[in-house]
């Protein structure tokens, strides 16, 4: 039997991205063909339902997908296909709705009239990983309740992946011989993994589980909320030798405490920027990075101001700057003294030459110190301070992707790419790493 041919597309967030990668993995074991949407005779749609943008999007790209050529069949799945399942069916007779993500093979399977594997002998089509860097989900749902975001209604309440579950998905990425895993959830930190002996495990714990059971050479962690950044967590990134890249992803959302609690975030700007400092102290050499919203309800030309001056003192590395986008069914839609358009533009400005000029900034301060880098295409790859970095010299050593090097940074392009030459073969020392808390 031939192959089918299915496409994922994938909309919205860091989670999603994993998803759809699990999705393709899956789907390709199943026996499925990856290939281009045009060519596909099934298309799955990871839909995104963060703002009311996203929802607009998603009803865009299942659209797009309705008119390609070979009018193949859409499978809609993710948060919009949880919160709004009727919009999505009522596109068209060819769209059918899969809210579980889990479901999604099998459904694929009986709409292509397959019962078995599509190939019958269970092989993959793909390579099981088409990345060098892999996303692990270790965590989904979110328990708390901003007062912008709808993601807690369309993924529900916090539930964790347990602890031999993702030491198995950690150990698929390692004997594929690839350099990084990236643990990836809707609310990380909020990991609460069951053990073999039932216990409860938390993100730091469960960083050293890896740590001591696995030998992949680098762990990273996506975003990272900050009152879920705990001593214990910012030690065990400290004393990891250098298996922990040394970067953090924390949402700040903003600089100014009473526009954090007009969000209902749970900490004040202060106990934040308070939280950068001790993590720098313990961990010199990361890179900090953040998602700002400008133009939240009632943001003042004072409050801005605040979330400017935090963010330049706090130098990320890199920043996600975000116009708020009144989400329909969230208590911020309704609140008084929704910022003009033409104010959110001028500040989403601000807020982006300012990210700009600490991302060169951040860059530069590396030159001249080594650092460890995965190699994911020709010569170029990410550092890890997840700056975007080109490497000369592997041709001489004949390293191909994907491979873990260390490299010397010498200098920052104009467009922030970092200039490095090559070292090394980095050789990590993968024994068990303890920490005092193990």
């Amino acid at each position: 039997m031939a192959n089918p041919f299915v496409s994922v597309i994938n909309l919205g967030c860091r989670v999603n991205r994993v998803e759809s990668d699990r999705m393709e993995r899956d789907l390709s074991q199943a026996g499925f063909a990856l290939v281009d949407p045009d060519e596909a005779e099934l298309i799955v749609i990871n839909t995104c339902a963060v703002t009311g943008e996203a929802e607009a999007k998603t009803r865009k790209a299942v659209r797009h997908a309705l008119g390609r050529a070979r009018e193949p069949l859409v499978v809609a799945t993710g948060c919009a296909a949880s919160l709004h399942p009727e919009v999505l069916r009522d596109l068209s007779d060819r769209v059918t709705v899969v809210p579980s993500k889990v479901e999604v093979v099998s459904r694929a399977l009986k709409l292509l009239g397959l019962e078995e594997s599509a190939r019958g002998d269970g092989e993959p089509c793909e390579p099981a990983f088409r990345q060098a860097r892999v996303g692990v989900k270790v965590q989904d749902g979110c328990n708390n309740r901003c007062t912008y975001c709808i993601v807690w209604k369309a993924r529900g309440p916090e539930r964790s992946v347990p602890v031999d579950a993702v030491l198995e998905q950690v150990r698929d990425v390692e004997e594929a011989g690839l350099p990084e895993v990236v643990l990836t959830g809707v609310n990380l930190g909020a990991y609460d993994g069951s053990s073999a002996n039932d216990e409860h495990v938390e993100i730091d714990e469960l960083l050293g589980i890896i740590l001591r059971e696995t030998s992949i050479p680098q762990i990273r962690l996506s975003s990272i909320e900050p009152m879920d950044v705990s001593d214990r967590l910012i030690d065990r990134i400290a004393e990891s030798r250098g298996r922990i890249a040394p970067f953090l992803h924390l949402p700040v959302q903003s600089g100014c405490t009473a526009t954090l609690e007009r969000m209902g975030r749970p900490y004040r700007a202060e106990e934040f920027e308070d939280l950068c400092n001790r993590i720098r102290r313990k961990v010199p050499a990361v890179a900090l990075s953040c998602d700002v919203i400008v133009g939240f309800p009632g943001e003042t030309d004072e409050e801005f101001e605040a979330s400017l001056g935090l963010c330049e003192r706090v130098g990320f590395s890199r920043m996600h700057v975000f116009r708020y986008s009144a989400r329909p069914g969230t208590p911020a839609a309704t609140m008084p003294d929704q910022v003009p358009p033409e104010i959110m533009a001028e500040r989403s400005q601000r807020m982006r030459e300012l990210a700009e000029r600490m991302a060169r900034v951040d860059a530069q301060s590396r030159c001249g110190t080594c650092e460890r880098a995965v190699i994911e295409q020709g010569r170029r790859g990410t550092l890890a301070s997840f700056h975007r970095v080109e490497v000369d010299g592997l041709d001489r050593e004949g390293i191909e992707a994907p491979a873990l090097v260390d490299v010397a940074i010498m200098d920052v392009s104009a467009s922030g790419l970092v200039k490095a030459e090559f070292v090394r073969r980095s050789v990590l020392d993968n024994a068990p790493v303890a920490s005092k808390g193990d």
